[in-house]
């Protein structure tokens, strides 16, 4: 287990955290954009990005795609771009299953707000790591998640092995994680853990936290199994690769 440090209390209201770290070789094996591609790798935590108020709001619209589906398992997720839904031990795509009737689940405003957020996370990411935020392109899968403490299904279901998203998503060079709920308060475990040589660093979600790093084997993570409540989030990742680039969800 080695040493645990704590990068982000869920008690604490950061302005601005990063860690620099050297960037992995990963990068190397893909097609590389000049002021894009990172060179300088890391990781950051704010809470200055987006409000409390805000986050229930997003949450507000998880919950309300999300109760159309769920999964039979501990881990569902909803995907407004592709329309992926869980569905017991499978997935659909809700802008077919349901048809015209998506149109009393979801709002414009909804889908303003979620591209309103998308773009401030965005902003920032390239702030931190000193890049042209117009050089990021969003990128699949960008998706609602929420866990619980029902036992898993399928492998969709066990999200807390250890993994680098520039691995399984080769088009990720930068992910971001926006926080719906509040550790300890909405659930327990289910921190998100940096899996450093020989010491975890650990961030405790808070709504409207986000979290932010570079994709590659420098930020090997996990996130801990949920004990109890349910725990909000959603994964925002974007690409320097325009042909892995998509676009904003629209209301179908």
């Amino acid at each position: 287990d080695g040493l645990t440090e704590v990068l982000a209390h869920r008690s604490e209201s950061l302005r601005d955290r990063f860690i620099e770290v050297p960037c992995s070789e990963d990068y190397d094996s893909h097609k590389r954009f000049e002021g894009c591609t990172p060179r300088k790798c890391g990781r950051g935590v704010t809470d200055a990005v987006i409000t409390r108020e805000e986050a229930e709001r997003i949450r507000r619209i998880a919950e309300r795609g999300l109760s159309l589906g769920g999964s039979d398992g501990g881990a569902s997720i909803l995907d407004l771009h592709s329309g992926a839904l869980s569905l017991g031990k499978h997935f659909v795509n809700l802008y077919r299953y349901f048809g015209d009737k998506i149109q009393d689940v979801f709002t414009e405003e909804d889908f303003a707000l979620y591209r309103d957020v998308r773009q401030r996370i965005q902003q920032r990411i390239a702030q931190a790591f000193g890049i042209s935020s117009a050089a990021m392109y969003l990128t699949k899968p960008t998706f609602f998640s929420r866990i619980n403490t029902t036992e898993a299904k399928t492998t969709h279901d066990e999200y807390w092995h250890p993994h680098v998203d520039k691995v399984t998503y080769g088009s990720f060079d930068y992910t971001s994680l926006l926080y719906l709920s509040d550790y300890t308060e909405d659930f327990g475990g289910g921190r998100f853990i940096f899996m450093d040589a020989g010491s975890n660093k650990t961030i405790e979600p808070r709504a409207g936290r986000v979290s932010f790093f570079t994709s590659g084997s420098e930020n090997l993570h996990r996130v801990e199994k949920v004990h109890w409540g349910t725990r909000y989030a959603i994964t925002i990742s974007f690409t320097c690769n325009p042909d892995h680039g998509i676009g904003d969800p629209v209301l179908m």
